[in-house]
């Protein structure tokens, strides 16, 4: 990418490139779909921090390396240890029912393959979506046997519909890219050597604008949607949390995990 300043350690597990005034920042667990993992948490929570308090860092692009955007919770670390968990609620650099602290900086979500369950509420955070030909989303929560906890079950109604959002969550079928940008969940649909140059194009765009004024703007909007929200994060919050301390068990997540992993190989064929 011309003009673009890169993190040359390709062993990190969040990539950031610079161009300009925009950053884009890389998930980089591809040989376990960028899975989330404590560690991956860890460090996008950091990275995302330190670039929202960047004066030169206009707006922001997350992606993912491989062949998905985010497969969610790691399920081997979360049906062990269980400790990427504690990331779903308020926490050492967590916020409740948002994966990662309010940014001012605009974050366009560019999703380059499957956003499933925790990855779904990643890019259902996002302000702006794009997406390649093989972008898709599933809401695996209740096969997984773990509740959502940033905010799914309030963002996904408003980016669907009520009917969209509810089928999504009670069958755990994937919507595929198109479908996605029949219902307006994506804003745009590229091939996928095109993605992170039009979300780079998008995010120039935004940066040109006056930084502040966008930034206002950006705050306005969330505000109003949380107006419109009403109790929605409350009660998702205490659902989830209820939940997990009556009912979550991790040996039934990692006996769940293989048939998760196989129907939804099926269901990215179809």
């Amino acid at each position: 990418m011309t003009g673009t300043e890169q993190n040359p350690q390709a062993e990190d597990i969040v990539i950031v490139e610079r161009a300009g005034a925009v950053a884009l920042v890389r998930l980089n667990r591809p040989e376990a779909r960028n899975a989330l993992n404590s560690a991956l948490m860890t460090a996008l929570l950091r990275t995302l921090a330190e670039l929202d308090a960047d004066p030169e860092v206009h707006a922001i692009v997350l992606t993912g390396n491989g062949k998905a955007f985010c497969a969610g919770l790691d399920l081997r670390e979360l049906g062990s240890s269980g400790g990427n968990l504690g990331f779903g609620t308020p926490g050492p650099g967590a916020a409740p029912n948002a994966p990662w602290p309010p940014l001012r900086t605009p974050l366009i979500g560019a999703v380059n393959g499957p956003a499933v369950t925790g990855g779904f509420e990643l890019a259902l955070n996002c302000d702006v979506l794009i997406g390649s030909e093989h972008a898709s989303f599933a809401d695996t929560h209740a096969r997984v046997g773990v509740l959502p906890g940033w905010g799914l079950s309030v963002l996904l109604p408003l980016a669907v519909g009520r009917g969209t959002a509810r089928r999504m969550s009670l069958t755990g079928d994937y919507l595929h890219a198109q479908e996605a940008l029949r219902v307006g969940l994506l804003t745009q649909v590229v091939s996928a050597d095109e993605l992170i140059p039009t979300a780079m194009a998008l995010a120039a765009t935004i940066a040109s604008n006056d930084p502040a004024a966008v930034q206002t703007y950006l705050a306005s909007y969330k505000a109003i949607e949380e107006a419109q929200i009403g109790e929605g994060y409350r009660v998702e919050f205490e659902t989830s949390t209820g939940w997990l301390k009556a009912t979550f068990d991790p040996a039934k997540v990692e006996a769940r995990r293989q048939a998760i992993i196989d129907r939804g190989k099926a269901q990215s064929q179809n």
